[in-house]
């Protein structure tokens, strides 16, 4: 027996050891033994060697719960922001760049009066060790993508919560709020990335800061309960409260604009539109040093509701949006009611409005939507996406779509071919898991309450159902040749049924006991009598189906059965990762897999060639997620790659490239899906590709890594993919991802 021992820092790895040589290897999880038998191809287990794989991989919408978060460049493009990444979106083109350079979850944006510059801040997380990140600024080119300052590391606390430019001095300084306790709020010049002047703001929350546009002095914040008027001069930073007066002061100020006039509009939680006009100073009771203030000339009733965002037009008109009533309302510049247009319920609340050309309108939503249309010919969306934690991934057998479903109760389906959504449809129940029938006519989705339903792929009906016990079901999957249906459950039980009558009658056929935690994973035999299942605690199992559901004791004699998918997360073929992922999934055409989600903020789905059964196998490491990541899946045709970001609510598409295709040869593509989105990728600079999380540093939450193996010496380090342009590796042609 030969024993060797992880690195200190891996947690989940403890000790490997091979024992009775040339049969089997031994891997402890957190003191559990697990014994691995080495398929009888692999005669000489200690010649393997690892190498970076030959393919490599380049790659929505946050509305429902940030604001001021959508902006059109100059570029035409569309700016917004989903998880870590910045989305560049060109409507007319249908493509998409990414702005990839934060650690963690982006929270605010705003954008030069330039309309080139973007400055986008990042909320603080925890690298894969759980050590802190500090949140900060990034001010960059949207042209080229490339950061121009970085601002604020080491200065801001659990996050940045609002940003604005600077205007009548052609944007030379940004005003910072963060999300401490006391809402630090800071001005900074732009060109140095020097802190100019700081001050508590308030023990409330606050939701939005704009400069005064005629006069960058002077800046307006907003929030709970309040609404500051601030002056700056230097150093110094003094603020004033807006007075209510004789009208109602409102729980919640959540926008305002400076209007054509230079007065203030806001909008608060009560559905009116407060008119704020410039008074003149005080002189005689308050001296000399007095300044001009605001005060409340006029109230319009808007909404019913709060008002969640206003919109100054180009021709002095407003626009107004609201939360309740979901109403799109044109004011004219007297604030007199011109038309109005109510969002659909399934897109939500207006969350934020900006104008296109001519006529259009964009409006973000809620729901993680974005619509474009009109007041006149109403709204269609252009990116949709879930709105709460996503779990459930299945790729169909034979099309370019996948379905997905998570604790929005919503079941949608995707066509990654045309980056739409093609249907989806609300459960009664959390859908946690899912999987297509081989024909791909029907698909299955395992309920949080152990029930289950098989639905048409084309009607979305309700074909057929059941329950098995009362906990959650953890995975679903149909047989190779459709004959079976089988269902892991958190009880600890895996139940089969059997499949008739053209997918619609469902019959049990039996029950697979044994485990002693519940079913995390399981995969059918290519000739769908047998099933590999791992458990909750790192249990791996065999099961004879067609025997009557029995327990395969000598477990040995399943080393060289072949299965028709590889997602378990436990055995041969993918200990080498040296950590505990919480999906997998395998490319039957190239023999990549990847591994997602692992054991606390590691957040990366790795993509890795079989088998990858070397401890420390080298990987190349790309982010995106800003939460765990839930589950992976490749594509009917190997093509492209589906991971979902959980908490994140994100779906990103991932293009997979042969060993043939260079950086440069062709645009990367990301879609973005809280929402959906594609384009060409920025640069990632340059840096050594990062070993597995817990044995090697790496960089930032949410990535992508890809291991090798194969020819070359273990432990080989690699330089990262691509050509090397300007100080940047090129990661442009390898990518793309579809966030939802």
């Amino acid at each position: 027996t030969v024993r060797a021992r992880a690195h200190s820092l891996q947690p989940a790895l403890l000790m490997l050891c091979f024992s009775l040589p040339g049969l089997s290897i031994k891997m402890f999880l957190r003191g559990r033994p697990i014994t691995m038998y080495i398929p009888s191809g692999i005669s000489h287990y200690e010649e393997l060697r690892a190498e970076l794989p030959a393919e490599h991989l380049h790659y929505g919408y946050r509305g429902r719960d940030s604001r001021s978060n959508l902006y059109v460049l100059a570029s035409g493009e569309l700016v917004y922001f989903i998880a870590c990444v910045v989305v560049l979106y060109h409507i007319q083109h249908r493509s998409q760049r990414h702005y990839l350079r934060h650690t963690d979850c982006v929270r605010c944006l705003a954008v030069h009066p330039d309309r080139v510059r973007v400055a986008t801040g990042q909320t603080a997380g925890v690298d894969k060790d759980g050590k802190p990140l500090q949140p900060f600024v990034h001010i960059w080119d949207s042209s080229t993508l490339l950061t121009l300052q970085q601002i604020g590391l080491g200065s801001f606390e659990r996050g940045v919560g609002s940003l604005a430019f600077s205007t009548a001095d052609q944007g030379a300084y940004l005003c910072v709020v963060d999300d401490s306790n006391e809402h630090m709020l800071s001005v900074w010049d732009c060109a140095r990335g020097t802190k100019q002047a700081e001050i508590k703001s308030t023990n409330e929350s606050v939701f939005t800061v704009e400069f005064n546009p005629q006069d960058s002095s002077n800046f307006i914040t907003s929030g709970k309960s309040h609404v500051y008027f601030w002056t700056w001069s230097g150093s110094t930073l003094s603020k004033k409260q807006g007075i209510f007066g004789k009208y109602k002061k409102p729980k919640f100020i959540q926008c305002f604009l400076f209007d054509a006039n230079g007065d203030v509009l806001t909008g608060d939680s009560e559905g009116n539109i407060l008119t704020w006009a410039r008074t003149a100073a005080d002189i005689r009771t308050l001296g000399k040093g007095a300044k001009e203030t605001y005060q409340i000339g006029r109230q319009t009733r808007a909404h019913e509701g709060s008002i969640f965002s206003l919109c100054l037009r180009r021709d002095g008109s407003v626009l107004s949006g609201g939360g309740k009533d979901r109403r799109l309302v044109h004011w004219s510049p007297s604030l007199a009611l011109l038309q109005e247009v109510e969002i659909p319920e399934q897109f939500g609340a207006v969350r934020t409005i900006v104008e296109g050309p001519g006529a259009e309108l964009l409006v973000g939503t809620t729901r993680n939507a974005l619509l474009r249309g009109s007041l006149a010919a109403g709204f269609t969306p252009i990116i949709q996406g879930h709105t709460d934690e996503l779990w459930g991934l299945a790729t169909h057998p034979s099309q370019s779509l996948f379905l997905t479903c998570g604790h929005d109760r919503q079941v949608c389906m995707w066509d990654s071919g045309e980056h739409t959504a093609a249907w989806s449809l609300t459960l009664e129940e959390t859908g946690l898991c899912a999987d297509f029938h081989p024909s791909g006519r029907v698909v299955a989705v395992g309920l949080n309450t152990g029930r289950w339903l098989v639905l048409d792929t084309e009607t979305r009906q309700v074909l057929s159902g059941g329950s098995d016990g009362n906990e959650q079901l953890s995975v679903v999957r149909y047989s190779p040749d459709g004959e079976f249906l089988a269902i892991g459950s958190h009880d600890n039980f895996i139940y089969i049924y059997s499949v008739g009558e053209g997918e619609r009658k469902y019959s049990r056929f039996g029950r697979c006991t044994g485990h002693s935690s519940f079913i995390t994973h399981l995969d059918w035999s290519k000739d769908s009598k047998f099933i590999m299942s791992n458990s909750g605690d790192y249990e791996i199992l065999y099961w004879d189906v067609a025997g009557g559901c029995k327990l395969l004791r000598n477990r040995f004699e399943s080393r060289d059965r072949e299965w028709a998918s590889y997602t378990c997360v436990l055995g041969f073929h993918v200990f080498g990762e040296g950590w505990s992922p919480r999906a997998s999934t395998r490319g039957l055409g190239n023999t990549l897999e990847v591994l997602g989600g692992v054991v606390f903020q590691w957040q990366s789905p790795p993509l890795t060639p079989l088998p990858c059964s070397l401890l420390q196998a080298p990987s190349h490491v790309y982010g995106g997620h800003g939460s765990h990541v839930t589950n992976v899946r490749f594509t009917n045709d190997d093509s492209h790659l589906v991971s979902l970001g959980g908490k994140d609510t994100s779906i990103f598409q991932w293009r997979v490239l042969g060993a043939g295709d260079t950086a440069g040869t062709k645009p990367h593509c990301l879609w973005a899906w809280t929402a959906l989105a594609h384009g060409p990728q920025q640069a990632r600079p340059s840096q050594r590709v990062p070993s597995p999380p817990g044995l090697d540093s790496a960089q930032g939450p949410a990535q992508v890594r890809v291991v090798g193996q194969g020819r070359g010496p273990v432990g080989s380090s690699h330089q990262g993919p691509g050509a090397q342009l300007g100080g940047c590796w090129d990661w442009g042609s390898c990518l793309e991802v579809l966030i939802a």
